[in-house]
């Protein structure tokens, strides 16, 4: 493990002559669930973890495939703008346990995984989702959509989660980027939720600008580059890494709060994806556990480790 001393670097906005990056990049949902398949198929080759990367990677095509033919849904425009008055994200997640759109996702996703392969433990828990009624549903809803998942039945949240992500990725589509206001640190301007990863980046003729990535509706937001993504510190950190100072995926741990969430660099490496490449990275969270440093950093596909 590389162990590297906190390197602050300038902002993009405190450099004069330079353009402000939005405050957020939105979803093209078919496009991301594509994008993420594939990269979950190029990851499982030669992979400890291939089983499960592939099982995931047509987990994302069965969405992608979702997200292209369910019905349209969006956020009222009235409901936006008064979400932004109060500094609130528009995308109200409490809402959405009762939501018609959602549950008509959930059952959309349950139905059409029935036909991909997938481990057998997979296989029980989706014959359980598929048995569960309306109660029971309502609460591994009600867990997703707060980003609080019980380490004891991660499989069942897993396809709960995979729908819900549909969900909230076409409601963020249909957002008004320009209306988004920062909420908090480390939570998403769109819905609300956690960042499952944060990303270093190029863009708009900006080098090196961080966007953090919600774990849920998979909007990006702008993030102070040198800054603890769990409790908002800019002391006290330190950057880790498996193998050289190189690495495009590493450990921002935060000494103030005891946390971490992985940070890429898509400026080495393009093709990385927020929740493919968390999961891919599987050895840097086994090193972290290890050194006592808590996970912070949300994603379904990872509750337990």
């Amino acid at each position: 493990m590389v162990d590297e001393p906190n390197e602050p670097q300038p902002e993009p906005l405190l450099i004069g002559g330079v353009p402000k990056p939005p405050l957020a990049l939105l979803p093209d949902p078919v496009a991301l669930f594509q994008g993420r398949a594939r990269r979950f198929a190029f990851l499982a080759e030669n992979h400890e973890l291939a089983p499960y990367l592939r099982f995931l990677a047509g987990l994302s095509r069965l969405q992608a495939r979702l997200a292209a033919t369910l019905p349209p849904t969006q956020v009222p425009a009235e409901a936006a703008a008064r979400a932004a008055q109060a500094h609130m994200p528009p995308i109200d997640r409490h809402a959405l346990l009762d939501d018609p759109a959602l549950a008509t996702t959930l059952q959309a996703l349950l139905d059409g995984a029935i036909a991909l392969e997938m481990p057998e433990a997979a296989r029980t828990a989706l014959e359980a989702v598929l048995l569960a009624d309306a109660s029971d549903r309502r609460w591994l809803l009600g867990n997703v959509l707060g980003d609080d998942i019980p380490a004891d039945s991660t499989a069942p949240h897993l396809f709960v989660a995979a729908a819900v992500q549909v969900h909230l990725a076409r409601l963020a589509a249909g957002l008004d980027g320009d209306v988004l206001v920062p909420v908090a640190t480390g939570v998403c301007p769109a819905c609300g939720g956690r960042p499952a990863t944060s990303s270093v980046m190029g863009m708009q003729g900006i080098e090196n600008v961080r966007y953090a990535s919600c774990a849920g509706c998979a909007t990006q937001w702008n993030e102070v580059r040198v800054k603890c993504l769990c409790c908002g510190s800019t002391r006290g950190l330190a950057y880790r890494s498996v193998g050289t100072d190189e690495a495009t995926v590493k450990a921002e741990a935060c000494r103030e709060c005891n946390a971490w969430v992985k940070i890429f660099y898509k400026v080495r490496n393009e093709s990385l994806d927020p929740i493919a490449d968390d999961v891919g990275s599987l050895g840097l969270d086994v090193l972290m556990k290890d050194a006592g440093v808590r996970r912070g950093g949300f994603n379904p596909y990872l509750v337990g480790w």
